[in-house]
């Protein structure tokens, strides 16, 4: 499935792969401080989110063979490093495990190769019971999701994906697939069993939030097992969202690894 995507930079390839209900523009930031440092940054949007094509299948398998074509069309003939945050980052986990020979090195934001609890369909559904028909400014849609999401922040994020009605009328939209997100959350929290024997030995980074509960000590383990050569290293003050949360101290932690990457590891 072509993904829609940017890019910034020039260099070896690094592809970002954003989290649920996200889409590749909240990276840009970030992607604009990694390019300068000898890199060409590629943000996409995955399936069923921004402005990427819209699909019923949310599984991991699905979303690493779009990540798979996308490599083919950004960087036929040498691999890429691949970054990920939470969904993203199960997506570039699971690619490294079925196509070893197209990652230079990994690098998962904020999530493990772990099946999680985190129940998310409230906020899909909460969405989905906006009547966008009743829909004139950004307002009208944060006045009814505040019925059912308290917090601003989390509204604030979700409303990025609100496409609101232009000069000449028409109805707001989501540039979300709510649907197959609800009906594929269990896929979409879940992890798949990788195929057997599988697993990545190059160079991964394990970035975690300090005040988040998605990379704990007992995922260490599961870790280990499938990313022999990882290493875990965590955001202070930083939730699930530590890029925007923290985007100077992620800045850092990435370029380091990145550079390491270019130092000890040339294509």
């Amino acid at each position: 499935m072509p993904l829609n995507r940017s890019v910034t930079g020039d260099g070896p390839p690094l592809v970002i792969l954003h989290g649920l209900f996200g889409s590749g523009r909240n990276w840009n930031a970030i992607a604009g401080r990694l390019a300068p440092r000898g890199w060409r940054v590629i943000t996409p949007d995955l399936r069923n989110h921004g402005a990427s094509p819209w699909h019923d299948a949310t599984d991991y398998p699905a979303m690493a063979a779009d990540l798979r074509a996308l490599l083919d069309e950004e960087a036929p003939g040498r691999p890429a490093v691949l970054c990920g945050h939470s969904m993203g980052g199960k997506a570039v986990l699971r690619l490294a495990l079925e196509s070893p020979e197209r990652v230079r090195a990994l690098i998962a934001v904020d999530v493990a190769p772990v099946a999680y609890r985190h129940g998310l369909e409230a906020y899909a559904q909460a969405m989905l019971d906006v009547p966008l028909a009743d829909v004139r400014r950004r307002a009208d849609a944060d006045a009814v999701l505040a019925d059912t999401i308290p917090e601003p922040g989390i509204r604030a994020f979700l409303l990025q994906n609100l496409e609101l009605p232009g000069r000449d009328g028409g109805t707001a939209r989501w540039r979300l697939n709510l649907r197959a997100l609800i009906d594929g959350m269990a896929d979409i929290t879940g992890w798949p069993d990788p195929p057997a024997g599988a697993r990545y030995d190059g160079p991964t980074l394990f970035l975690a939030g300090g005040a988040s509960d998605y990379v704990r000590a007992a995922h260490q383990e599961s870790i280990r097992a499938l990313f022999p050569a990882a290493r875990v290293e965590t955001i202070a003050g930083a939730g699930h969202w530590v890029h925007a949360e923290q985007p100077d101290a992620t800045v850092t932690a990435l370029g380091a690894f990145l550079d390491e990457v270019l130092a000890t590891n040339a294509h």
